[in-house]
This record gives C-alpha cells, structure tokens and sequence, in this order.
C-alpha cells in the first residue's frame, strides 16, 4: 500500500503548467497596456513638440525596450509550458535588458567617476558575454546535448 511518487507529484505538476500559463497570459496584458502606454507617449511627444529631445527618445527607447524584454519572458514562459528548449530566449531576453541599461546609461547616476567607471565597464562585460554566449548557443552543437 504504498504511495507511488510519480501519481503524487501529477497534480503539482499540472498546477505548475497552468500557473505558468497564468503568468504568460499576465504578460500579454501588461504589454497590450506597454504598447497602449507607448503610443500615448509618443503622441505627447510629438504634440509637445519635444520629438528631438535627446532625453525624451531615450525615454521613449526605455519604453520600447521593456515590452521586448516582457515579450522575451513571455517567449520563455510559453516555451517552458510546451516543453521546448527555453535557454536561448533566456539569454536573448538578458541581451535586451542590459542593451536597456546600456541605452539609459548616465554618469549623474553613479557618486563619481570611478563608480560610473565600474558600472559602465561591467555593463561591457555583461554584453560581450552574453553575446559570446547568445553565438555559442546558435552554433555549437555537441552530439549527445540535450537541446537548451
């Protein structure tokens, strides 16, 4: 009479699928209203007359770089529940965040010059391993992986 361990952990399972598919569905809205939010912005803009301040684009790049970043995650969450390989959007989702960064980046952030120097060497570092990794992920196949 004992419990089998496999019939026990199904109904978590299944739970943990619809979850997942809950958050994926909480994505698709929170970047309808992005998108929403993205066009009222840009009206603004344009109607204020602030389209070629410097500021304001990059405000507004911020912007279109958060719903990339909800539409890799949103990738990655869709892929999880169908059970394909999830590792790629993972990194290209973390490419676009740090770009993100990248783009928003000012030195009046950081208390001085050596801080800014450190963030904005890390940031470096964070892009060009990412993006080593992103072209390993592409083009290496080693027989007997299971696929990421």
């Amino acid at each position: 009479m004992g419990v089998d361990l496999d019939d026990a952990a199904d109904p978590a399972a299944r739970a943990m699928e619809w979850l997942v598919l809950g958050a994926a569905y909480f994505l698709l809205l929170l970047f309808l209203i992005g998108v929403f939010d993205l066009f009222v912005s840009l009206y603004r803009l344009l109607v204020a007359g602030n389209f070629t301040d410097p500021e304001e684009v990059v405000q507004l790049l911020d912007s279109v770089l958060l719903l990339l970043i909800i539409v890799e995650v949103h990738r990655t969450l869709v892929a999880y529940a169908r059970g394909q390989p999830v590792l790629r959007i993972v990194v290209s989702a973390a490419i676009i965040a740090v770009s993100r960064r990248v783009i928003s980046f000012r030195l009046e952030d950081y208390g001085g010059g050596t801080e800014a120097l450190f963030a904005a060497a890390a940031l470096g570092g964070l892009t060009l391993t990412l993006t080593v990794g992103y072209f390993l992920l592409d083009r290496v196949s080693v027989p007997g992986r299971l696929e990421l």
